[in-house]
């Protein structure tokens, strides 16, 4: 019954990370200032509600990064990304039948159709963003801010990345929208990319806090 719940948490998060920040996102034409917010906001939000049960990856590149970490096992890194993509699709699906329109979904999309440039971009961000959630997490007594931390970094990957490529870091938020939407082209980009960076993030941290 626990894993089930963690993995339900995960869902809940990964659900309510795509219906309210891509929502934004496709309300506002991605306008940079607002959806960077609204991301960061749905990560604390998330963090002070679910955070105790699952630890809130909602991010498949979290996951990765917290089992090369050695701080999940491989039994729930796969009930975690399921959940997370089961909860993103979930919310694009409900999101779309809000909307009832699929340029509406907050969909990331290539720079300039250039998918080198535009992987590049989010291993670098998604790296940014998990190494900062792998030093927040580190210390107990971080705890109490730790998730308003993480949603400010989410905020500031953001705030580069949106002009780039919609700033995905997380697969599952990107495949939730592409699949509804029925727009998968370049899609691989944004369920690998962000994987790299969260492997790359748990490599870098591993060798900086590996003590002498």
């Amino acid at each position: 019954m626990k894993d089930v719940k963690k993995y339900l948490a995960e869902f809940i998060g990964t659900f309510v990370l795509v219906l309210v920040a891509c929502g934004v996102a496709g309300q506002t034409g991605g306008s940079l200032g607002v959806t960077s917010v609204a991301f960061g906001l749905v990560i604390v939000a998330m963090a002070y509600s679910i955070g105790n049960v699952s630890g809130c990856h909602i991010n498949p590149a979290v996951s990765i990064a917290m089992l090369c970490a050695k701080k999940m096992s491989l039994k729930d890194f796969i009930g975690y990304v399921v959940a997370q993509f089961l909860g993103a699709i979930a919310g694009a699906a409900v999101l779309m039948a809000i909307v009832g329109d699929a340029g509406k979904l907050g969909c990331n999309a290539l720079y300039n159709d250039n998918a080198g440039i535009s992987f590049v971009i989010e291993a670098i961000l998604t790296c940014i963003f998990v190494l900062t959630i792998l030093g927040v997490t580190s210390k107990q007594e971080n705890s109490s801010i730790a998730g308003l931390v993480i949603g400010g970094a989410l905020t500031l990957v953001h705030l580069l990345g949106i002009n780039f490529t919609g700033t995905s870091v997380n697969p599952a938020r990107s495949f939730g929208p592409a699949l509804i939407a029925g727009n998968l082209s370049g899609i691989w980009v944004f369920l690998l990319a962000p994987l790299v960076g969260g492997i790359l993030a748990a490599v870098i941290y591993g060798f900086l806090s590996e003590k002498e």
